[in-house]
């Protein structure tokens, strides 16, 4: 029987399954990543010798773009969940992970 949007499943295709399972640790990865992009963000160094805040932050960076780029391996890689998952599941990582590399360009 067609569904709403006029397909019809194919025996053994568990696409719906494995989009909800591989959701899980996905969220976790990208919401800890964001929570590392956050606080990098607010983070403010007392003063020009405030050397523990700036590494602080050059940490918070850093472990987001890792914890992006493994996100994005854990979803690209496989191929039966980068067909599952879908492209907008690269969104959250590459915007999280641009915003992280920005403030290491150079602004001239």
């Amino acid at each position: 029987m067609p569904d709403q949007f006029g397909t019809t499943p194919v025996p053994g295709d568990d696409s719906g399954c494995l989009r909800r399972v591989m959701a899980v640790p996905l969220t976790i990865l990208y919401v800890i990543a964001a929570f590392c992009c956050y606080a990098a963000v607010t983070t403010r160094p007392s003063g020009s010798w405030d050397h523990d805040a700036y590494g602080a932050i050059t940490l918070l960076r850093c472990l987001t773009v890792a914890v992006s780029v493994l996100g994005l391996l854990v979803t690209v890689v496989p191929p039966t969940v980068r067909r599952a998952m879908g492209p907008w599941w690269l969104v959250p990582p590459l915007t999280l992970s641009l915003i992280a590399t920005a403030w290491w360009l150079p602004v001239s």
